[in-house]
């Protein structure tokens, strides 16, 4: 690709006057001028206004670049159209997508074959993969074959399997990172391509929690973040997303936890002032875990969970978050504890959805859930990614991190349209801080200001963003927030 550069400008301003002309933006008939296995968009999927706009501006910084767009607005639809365009102008010749989870290359997959491609999923035994890969990749190179479109996950992509065969890549290949935030952890980032010269990086949340080298570091591989950034607001207003309403649910722990609580919050304190640096200090870190998996099994939420669903029970598609932590007593998880209130007990029909479930079984849940045959999915975190069930119409957050990646995704994932959803219903378990001695309160005042951001945020965006800011302003004023 040195030997011959690309002229950006003129390929940007081409697609620039292409975007601008409704008849040549048009996509053409399915599959009629192109070849199998090559990439054209299809006629059923035009692109939104903003989502050329984000291809333009790839182009335009030159084949490199980082989409920060709002979880569920299209990013996997502008990354192939990205590849659309890189293979009518200059031919490109393979395209890497590589993502974190099983479940997101076969969705990827079926994204691909919209657009007239048929992916070599490499991420299982490596003898249903490796043979195709180096025979595929050789007909490339001795031109008997147009395109090739590859799919692996982060755990595939660094084994020496796969590794090995990175050098026999063409020039003319796009890698694209999806939910690329991940790729910016060491082990990762080391791996990633420097032959590869065409890259696209997706998040929502491109900026590592806590992790500002890691940041640069994916930043730096891939290219900065595409201005404008195409928000949840953005995505809202633009129809990309449904509105939502949010409710607030609030908890008190038990006296059990309170205790517990006050203990952790005191030694976080002690942690803090021996150690300012949130990244480094490991005790800090392992103490606001063991807080986070505390407040996150509430005992209480339970009781809250009941008195909500019971008032519910004729809803269907409906999302339960719960947390990996044990209830009160330490004898059962919450996921259990949530699964048999709502099943045994109040008779609605749920089943678990975790990183546990088999391939197959998720498929299946997906297609009882959309049909309503399945009221609820009960999941941990294994939703937070990527996953694409748009006819999620309600949620239960019972537990939550303090880490803004997590919430954002999961805003998102709940927000994506499908026909006859009009809007979605979000409501959020907040546990209210025990009364504490002064010293103590300080400490948790600091604490509380992170995590009143999420709810916050989710209630600015609401359709009932006043009522649910009033609840929560209770809560501000007691602790002068």
């Amino acid at each position: 690709m040195n030997s011959n550069p690309i002229d950006w400008q003129r390929i940007a301003a081409e697609y620039a006057q292409k975007t601008r002309s409704p008849r040549l933006a048009e996509p053409k008939s399915p599959y009629r001028t192109s070849p199998t296995g090559t990439p054209q968009i299809p006629a059923s999927q035009p692109l939104r206004d903003y989502q050329h706009q984000a291809v333009l501006r790839w182009l335009q910084n030159q084949g490199r670049g980082t989409l920060k767009m709002a979880t569920g607005s299209g990013k996997t639809i502008v990354a192939l159209a990205i590849t659309t365009e890189l293979y009518e102008k200059i031919r490109l010749q393979v395209l890497l997508v590589v993502c974190p989870y099983r479940h997101l290359v076969t969705q990827w997959a079926r994204e691909c074959e919209k657009f007239n491609l048929h992916p070599l999923l490499a991420f299982e035994s490596v003898r249903q993969w490796q043979n195709q890969l180096s025979t595929q990749l050789y007909n490339i190179q001795s031109a008997q074959q147009p395109f090739l479109t590859l799919i692996t996950t982060n755990s595939t992509f660094l084994t020496e399997s796969f590794q090995s065969q990175l050098k026999f890549f063409p020039a003319k290949t796009l890698i694209i990172g999806d939910e690329a935030h991940n790729l910016g952890s060491p082990q990762l980032e080391a791996k990633l391509p420097r032959t590869i010269g065409l890259r696209l990086a997706l998040s929502a949340t491109p900026e590592r929690y806590f992790d500002d080298r890691g940041t640069d570091l994916l930043l730096n591989y891939f290219g900065d973040i595409l201005q404008p950034e195409f928000t949840l607001a953005d995505a809202i207003q633009q129809g990309a997303l449904v509105p939502y309403l949010y409710y607030p649910l609030f908890v008190h722990l038990s006296e059990a936890e309170t205790r517990t609580y006050a203990k952790l919050t005191q030694r976080i304190g002690w942690a803090m002032a021996e150690n300012e640096n949130m990244v480094t200090n490991t005790t800090l870190t392992a103490l606001l875990m063991q807080r986070s998996r505390l407040i996150g099994s509430a005992v209480n939420k339970l009781a809250t969970l009941r008195y909500l669903m019971s008032q519910r029970l004729h809803t269907t598609h409906t999302l339960f978050y719960c947390g990996d932590g044990y209830i009160e007593g330490g004898s059962k998880r919450q996921l259990a504890a949530v699964t048999r209130l709502l099943g045994s007990e109040l008779g609605y029909r749920v089943n678990t959805y975790t990183a546990d479930t088999p391939l197959k079984e998720r498929e299946r849940m997906r297609e009882q859930f959309e049909r309503g045959e399945l009221q609820g999915l009960i999941a941990i975190r294994c939703l937070d990614e990527g996953i694409d069930i748009p006819a999620i119409q309600n949620a239960v957050i019972l537990a939550s991190t303090s880490n803004p990646r997590q919430f954002i995704q999961r805003r998102g994932r709940i927000l994506r349209p499908h026909p006859g959803k009009k809007r979605a219903t979000l409501f959020d378990t907040i546990v209210i801080p025990p009364e504490l001695d002064r010293e103590t309160w300080e400490i948790e005042r600091n604490l509380l200001r992170k995590e009143l951001q999420r709810f916050l945020e989710f209630a600015e965006l609401a359709d009932n963003a006043t009522e649910a800011k009033t609840k929560l302003l209770a809560l501000q004023e007691e602790y002068e927030l």
